[in-house]
Parts: structure tokens; C-alpha cells; sequence
């Protein structure tokens, strides 16, 4: 019996059973649609791999990038409507067999219109929808241009930066060269899965960079002389004033794109030699607001559960800038929000709408800060105040105050690791008997790269790097062996697709509580927290290396045993 995708998925370990059984209940709800349509629109798969299963499933080979023609074939024997509405794509036509490639390659009506429209048997391939819609677009549509050809379509007299006119600005990024420039540079880092676009500029060059899984990668760019038409085409797209080019803006970028709604949160800051632009993509249908997909064990999990259900006091989650913190705090709002609880937030920005949870944007300008929001929304009557990060002590304090008075409040905090948000909460002068009756757990967590599943090679480490990290202590009596990244087409070469989290969660026993009213330094509290059994960091990146998950170099790059 041929075995179901999801299955075929589990096995490879592309997904886990938590993300299958989520998937399945979409489907039932959508009514039917196709499982690996699901996967890849939320962001829990990715197409090519999705894909490579579907084609083992049906036992039908898959359509190389280099299988598509450079020239339309048998242009004057199908109709571009027929061939778009049926996603099919001749390939290549000898000794009477039509090559073929399909999304849907079981469809037998579409075969069988091909058969008799072209008198040839048609031999399916699977296409990936993206493949088959890119080679649309460049043999039907004029095709995709690249950055030097839309270049080149501009004049270069009409690209010249003109600091004071204000009107030629938004003429110029009014015309379709730029348009298409920046389109094409939104488009390019969506297709990367890049979480940010940096568009940077320097005295001879405009640099374009994304951020993919946590580590930047510089991209082909515009040339310098279209830094003014591309920043104020960004800043006109996010509602942004273009005459304003010496304080930094904010703004917000709504788009549809890849059959997703997606959100892009725009920031400017004026540099050397011009606008500094930052594009964060926010996609929530691809976070996955899960425990365990965001890479908590289970004890680290049961720690965090049972801070985070008590009826009253701090949760707290800390990190640097980009290690996942406000995607916890969906999780656990995602779990607490249920119809007999209220739950008010308080954000800078916010990045996610959740159903059914009250939210309120920070505006400094209007002096809507996040100690003045706190104190209004107190007097709300909330069960849950989530605050999306406290800055100053003003906030701790009220923070504080709204947990003594018997609310659940959850935040977040810069801090390197667990034990030192204390000393940091002491040092923004909250005092330490309030801190002891009020903060129930304290959650660090940092995010590395998973290694592609597709290349990941297997190595039996050496005694010497058994022994500097104590593998066969954390290996539990199981192999020790290792992976390194090595690269492939999936992985765009890399080695490595898509981040998990590692986590150490401090939760504050009395132990600590007397350590605390000392006032102990964190290495003190960080040792008393292991005694307890407290997986630090380090040690959740390590086991997670053993597991196949992520590589010792990454792991080693984000964070080190103190």
C-alpha cells in the first residue's frame, strides 16, 4: 500500500507529529485541501521538500530547473489560458512522447487534452508550483527580469539623486523601473525565506543584504546612483514622509505575495552617505506557535508550563535582538487565550494580531509609553498583561505592582541567560523582596540553525572533542554521533534549513529566593540552578547536535559555557 505523505514526512523527520496532527485539523477545516498545500503556506515545510516526497509517493520524477525550455514549446498547439489553468508545461517533444510537467500530475482529463490536442503521449513530471509559475512568467509574460537588466532599461540621466526636489523623487519612484526594482528585491529575499532586507548606502555602492536564518548574505544590487528612487519607492510603499531624510522613520508595509498575506515593518535611519532601510518580513502564517516546534524538551517545557500557570506573578523570557523572544510569548499567549480570560498587551510594535487578545501599540510621540499604557490598562480588569519588553524601571515597577495585585504578567528582557536577569531587575532598582514574591520563572533562550536534513553528514567525533564537551555524559548511554552542514540545492547550499530554539529555564525556587535576598552575583545562581537541574543553555544546544538537529560549530557560535 502507498504510503501517505504526511507519513512519508514524519519519516524523513522534515516535520513532527505535533505539526502533522496541526496540518490534518487545518485540512478538515478548509475543507479537503491538499495536505502539502498546507505545510508549505504556514511555513512548516518547505516546497522542494514537500515535493521530493510527493514525487517518491507517486512514484513519478520530479522537474529539474533545467528540464524547462528556454523557448516555448509547441506554442502554436496549446493556448497559454489552458496551459495556466491546468498548470502543465510542455518540456521537450521526441519520437512522438510530449514531456509534461504538472502540479497535478494524476490529472488524467488534462493528459488526455493534451494527448488528443497534440497527438503525442504525454509523459508527466511533477513541477513544483513555483518552478512551473517562474517559467510562465519569463515564456509567456516577457519573463522576470534581473537587477542589471531593469537597469538598464532606465536612464541614467533620470536617476541622479536631487537632494532638494522632493517632487522628482516621488516621480521617480512613481515609474515602473523602480517599481520593479524594489518588487524584485522584496520578491528575491520572500523566495530566500529571509527575515530582514537591509538596503544600505555607502559612498561608491548601494549594498542589499538579507537575513536568512539568522545570518546575513549580500545579494546582487542596484547601483549607488538609484539609492534616492529605491529608498523613497520603500518609503512611499510604508506611508512614510520622503521629504524627511535626517530622523529616522517607522513604518509598514502590507502586501500580498506567494498566496500569503504578509506584513513587512520598515525602519530608516539616516547614515553617512544617506537612508539606512531595514525591512522585517512578518509572516504569521509561517510562525509556528507551538512548544515543541519552537525546540523545548520536555523538561524545560514543564518548567516554563508551571511558571506560566500560576494565577499570579512575572514570566519572563530573555535574549539578545532576533533569538525568538516574542514568538514564546505568542505560544504562551496562544495557550492562555481562552474565552474566560482577558488578556491585554502592550507592544513596540506589534508585530502578530491575535484573535480575542486585546493589543495596544507603544506611540512615544504621543506619550504613549509603556508605563503609561500600563497604568490604564490595570484599571481593564485583565487576567494576563503582556508587555513587550521592559525597557526601564518605571515599566518593572508597574510590571511588579500589576503581579502583586494578582494578575499574570509576561514579558521579555536583554539579558544574556537566565541567571543574570536578576542582577538586572536588582540593578534597575527593583527591590529584592518584591522581586522574590513576584517572579515565578525566568526563560533564556537563543536561536541556531537546523542542519538540512537533505546533506547533513554523519561523523564520529574525536576523543578529544568527546571529551571537551562531555558527549558521552549528555549522549544518556546512546552512539555518540555528530553532523556537519555540507549543502545542497535545498538548502541553497548552506548546509542548513530554518532555526530552532535552545533553551535554559530558571524557575525561582526558595533556594534561589535566599540567594537573591543576598544579592548573588549569577554565577552563584547560575550554580545553585544546576544542582537543581537546570539544563543551561550550552548544554540544550549540545544534545540537540547529538540528536542530528543543529551542528557543535553552531551551537558553538551563539553560545558558550561560561
Amino acid at each position: 500500500m502507498r504510503k501517505r505523505l504526511g507519513d512519508l514526512l514524519l519519516e524523513s523527520r522534515v516535520i513532527d507529529r505535533g505539526v502533522l496532527e496541526q496540518a490534518l485539523k487545518l485540512q478538515r477545516e478548509e475543507g479537503g485541501e491538499r495536505l502539502g498545500a498546507i505545510l508549505i503556506q504556514h511555513g512548516w515545510a518547505l516546497e522542494a521538500v514537500v515535493y521530493d516526497a510527493l514525487s517518491a509517493q507517486m512514484g513519478i520524477a520530479l522537474a529539474q530547473p533545467a528540464d524547462y525550455p528556454k523557448l516555448p514549446v509547441l506554442e502554436d498547439v496549446f493556448s497559454v489560458r489552458f496551459l495556466r489553468q491546468s498548470r502543465c508545461l510542455p518540456l521537450h517533444e521526441e519520437n512522438g512522447v510530449l514531456l509534461l510537467a504538472m502540479v497535478e500530475p494524476q490529472d488524467v482529463f488534462v493528459l488526455q487534452s493534451v494527448r488528443i490536442a497534440s497527438g503525442l503521449t504525454p509523459s508527466p513530471r511533477l513541477a513544483l508550483p513555483s518552478q512551473i509559475d517562474a517559467a510562465f512568467d519569463r515564456l509567456y509574460s516577457g519573463g522576470r527580469a534581473s537587477i542589471g537588466q531593469i537597469v538598464g532599461d532606465m536612464d541614467s540621466s533620470e536617476s541622479r539623486e536631487e537632494a532638494g526636489d522632493v517632487q522628482h523623487l516621488k516621480d521617480l519612484a512613481s515609474e515602473a523601473p523602480v517599481i520593479r526594482l524594489v518588487s524584485l528585491i522584496i520578491e528575491r529575499a520572500l523566495e530566500s525565506r529571509a527575515s530582514d532586507i537591509h538596503i544600505e548606502p555607502f559612498e561608491n555602492r548601494l549594498i542589499v543584504r538579507y537575513r536568512v536564518d539568522g545570518v546575513m548574505l549580500e545579494v546582487e544590487s542596484p547601483p549607488r546612483r538609484l539609492t534616492a528612487a529605491v529608498i523613497s519607492r520603500i518609503k512611499i510603499m510604508a506611508n512614510m514622509d520622503i521629504a524627511e531624510r535626517r530622523l529616522p522613520q517607522d513604518g509598514r508595509i502590507k502586501l500580498h505575495a506567494r498566496n500569503k498575506e504578509l506584513d513587512m515593518r520598515v525602519s530608516t535611519v539616516p547614515t553617512m552617505h544617506g537612508e539606512s532601510v531595514v525591512m522585517r518580513v512578518l509572516d504569521k502564517g509561517s510562525v509556528p506557535l507551538d512548544f515543541d516546534n519552537l525546540g523545548f524538551q520536555p523538561d524545560t517545557l514543564r518548567g516554563f508550563l508551571d511558571a506560566l500557570m500560576k494565577p499570579h506573578g512575572i514570566v519572563l523570557v530573555t535574549g539578545p535582538t532576533g533569538s525568538g523572544k516574542t514568538t514564546t510569548l505568542y505560544t504562551a499567549l496562544k495557550l492562555l487565550n481562552k474565552p474566560d480570560v482577558k488578556i491585554l498587551t502592550v507592544e513596540d510594535p506589534v508585530e502578530y494580531q491575535m484573535e480575542g487578545v486585546n493589543q495596544i501599540q507603544v506611540k512615544p510621540q504621543i506619550q504613549l509609553t509603556f508605563a503609561n499604557a500600563l497604568r490604564s490598562i490595570v484599571r481593564q480588569d485583565p487576567d494576563v498583561i503582556m508587555i513587550g519588553e521592559i525597557r526601564d524601571l518605571e515599566t518593572a515597577q508597574i510590571a511588579v505592582q500589576s503581579a502583586l495585585t494578582g494578575h499574570r504578567v509576561i514579558s521579555t528582557l536583554h539579558t544574556n541567560d537566565a541567571p543574570s536577569t536578576v542582577n538586572r531587575l536588582l540593578d534597575m532598582g527593583i527591590e529584592d523582596y518584591l522581586l522574590t514574591s513576584t517572579v515565578n520563572g525566568i526563560l533564556a533562550q537563543r536561536l541556531v540553525r537546523s542542519l538540512c536534513v537533505h546533506c547533513r553528514e554523519a561523523y564520529q567525533p574525536s576523543n578529544e572533542v568527546m571529551q571537551e564537551f562531555d558527549l558521552e555524559r549528555l549522549a544518556d548511554g546512546a552512539p555518540v554521533v555528530l553532523h556537519r552542514a555540507v549543502g545542497c540545492e535545498v538548502c541553497a547550499g548552506t548546509g542548513y534549513l530554518g532555526r530552532i530554539g535552545i533553551m535554559e529555564m530558571l524557575p525561582l525556587s526558595d533556594a534561589i529566593r535566599i540567594l537573591i535576598m543576598r544579592h548573588a552575583v549569577s554565577g552563584e545562581i547560575r550554580r545553585q540552578a544546576v544542582e537543581e537541574g537546570m539544563r543551561t543553555l550550552y548544554e540544550d544546544g549540545l544534545r540537540k547536535a547529538l540528536r542530528g538537529v543543529t551542528s557543535i560549530d553552531e551551537v558553538l557560535r551563539v553560545t558558550r559555557e561560561d
